[in-house]
């Protein structure tokens, strides 16, 4: 067996020549420009962004410290410069299922124009029918139709009354109500003065006094179907100056919108809905002879309702692309299960909670939705449920907001079930080699939805080139830190 020999210094040491570094000190450099070695990493990462298939997801690997999240990140920059803008997204009122807010894509910027004509609409809105409905025009019509029903009904009285004179019988309004008595001469006769005529002729009295007291009781039933006449007919009127009122604000956000059919059928169900709920934006009754209290009380409560109308015809926006150029490229640092999957919030009023469709909020898969998204793998893991949130995700190509508490059956309340947006995004992956070999071996899915493996190596050859970019590296080190700049014999050693 060979003995064991000795290493000597020259053996120990790797000798650079200065010579090939051309530089006195890393002030003389300029920036870096690409990535220190890793040729598997980069064409890996290359190869990931430039695949345009379901599941070619990428995991980067590679101890921390290794530039996966910068190289990733550049080469995600790169390509979405290079992709259209992606189009916005809103949720709006679902006027057949309320509890099914729909998705409505618009152009990119859009959104954001779409959102603020709808709330100019709902000022415009209250200011046009308040106007309508207080019009000389208006009340003299709905006056007309009350006094013709009214009319019907006094003249069917008067009918009857002029019957009973015609048998000496007169009509008397009491404090309880219509009722027929007993004439001689033109005069109701008393109690007394009725007993005291012959039998046979209070015994004809009494029958027609019954007999017009049965048709004056029909006269009376019929009550109910006239105010109910003049409901329905106060109602039809106020469909129609409804209609007309808001005809003009409908068209108007028609033309501005002409190109987008959800739009355009989303206007036509508000136009029909206001009609349809024309009452709402009439007048509260008065309230002046309540106490000071209750009418506070009351005043507040229908300021709250005619609130809570208005905001179904709000427009809440989700992915608003006015100001970005090229796809997304998103780095979510807090991969919680409600940042990944979505939340539907809460308020309080009066002692109870709930919730409308302007209470969704985005999450990263919105931010990121045809784009890319980069996340830490240990961070997702970490957070109870994400990793399968994500999943399931990935796997539907669909962002389905739920709420958490309903999805795990902690409450049984109704809650929102907004529809799903479309989700085409690439994702990277941060991560070490135990974690990936640990999913690997453990997550059938995860090979089937990260099928790029980009593996950045600890190890580098040291020559001349490698030398120099790690000058370089150290260059905008100081740069950075504002410290002194190092000469090349530093660098060498």
């Amino acid at each position: 067996m060979d003995s064991v020999k000795p290493l000597s210094a020259t053996d120990l040491y790797r000798h650079c020549d200065l010579a090939q570094l051309p530089f006195n000190t890393t002030d003389d450099l300029e920036d870096i420009q690409g990535t220190i070695g890793q040729p598997r990493a980069v064409e890996a990462v290359r190869f990931g962004v430039g695949i345009q298939q379901h599941g070619f997801n990428i995991y980067a690997m590679g101890p921390s410290g290794m530039g996966k999240r910068s190289l990733v990140t550049r080469f995600f920059e790169e390509q979405a410069k290079q992709q259209p803008t992606p189009n916005d997204w809103c949720y709006v009122y679902n006027f057949e299922r309320p509890h099914q807010p729909h998705a409505v894509s618009l152009p990119p910027g859009k959104g954001i124009e779409f959102q603020k004509d709808m709330e100019r609409f709902v000022d415009e809105l209250r200011s046009t029918l308040s106007a309508a409905f207080e019009s000389d025009d208006y009340r003299a019509r709905r006056q007309v139709i009350e006094q013709e029903v009214q009319e019907s009904q006094e003249k069917s009285l008067e009918q009857l009354q002029q019957q009973a004179q015609a048998q000496n019988i007169a009509m008397v309004r009491t404090p309880n109500g219509l009722v027929f008595a007993p004439m001689r001469n033109g005069e109701v006769l008393s109690q007394e003065e009725f007993h005291n005529l012959p039998q046979e002729e209070r015994e004809k009295m009494g029958a027609g006094l019954e007999s017009f007291q049965k048709e004056l009781q029909k006269i009376l039933q019929q009550v109910p179907v006239i105010q109910r006449e003049i409901r329905d007919r106060v109602n039809d009127l106020n469909k129609e100056v409804t209609r007309y009122s808001v005809g003009g604000l409908i068209t108007e956000l028609k033309d501005r919108y002409a190109g987008i059919p959800e739009v355009l059928e989303y206007l036509d169900n508000i136009h029909k809905d206001v009609v349809e709920n024309a009452r709402n934006f009439l007048s509260e009754e008065s309230s002046d002879n309540l106490p000071d209290s209750l009418a506070t009380a009351m005043a507040a409560r229908a300021q709250m309702q005619q609130q809570a109308f208005l905001n179904r015809y709000q427009v809440n926006l989700i992915i608003d692309h006015h100001a970005s150029e090229g796809a997304p490229v998103v780095y979510e640092d807090n991969p919680t299960l409600q940042n990944i999957l979505g939340r539907v919030e809460h308020m309080a009023q009066m002692g109870a909670f709930f919730t409308d469709f302007t209470l969704i909020k985005p999450v990263a898969l919105h931010a990121a939705n045809n784009g890319y998204l980069v996340l830490d793998v240990r961070k997702v893991l970490q957070q109870p449920y994400t990793w399968e949130a994500l999943k399931r995700s990935l796997q539907s190509s669909q962002i389905r907001v739920e709420s958490v508490e309903q999805m795990f059956s902690l409450i049984s309340t109704v809650t929102l079930e907004p529809e799903p947006i479309p989700l085409n995004v690439k994702i990277a992956l941060l991560g070490d080699r135990n974690l990936y070999y640990t999913l690997s071996s453990v997550d059938p899915d995860f090979g089937e939805l990260f099928k790029v493996l980009a593996d950045f190596d600890e190890q580098m050859d040291r020559d001349n080139d490698s030398q120099l970019r790690y000058a370089q590296v150290i260059a905008r080190m100081v740069r950075d830190d504002h410290l002194m700049p190092f000469n090349r014999m530093a660098v060498a050693r």
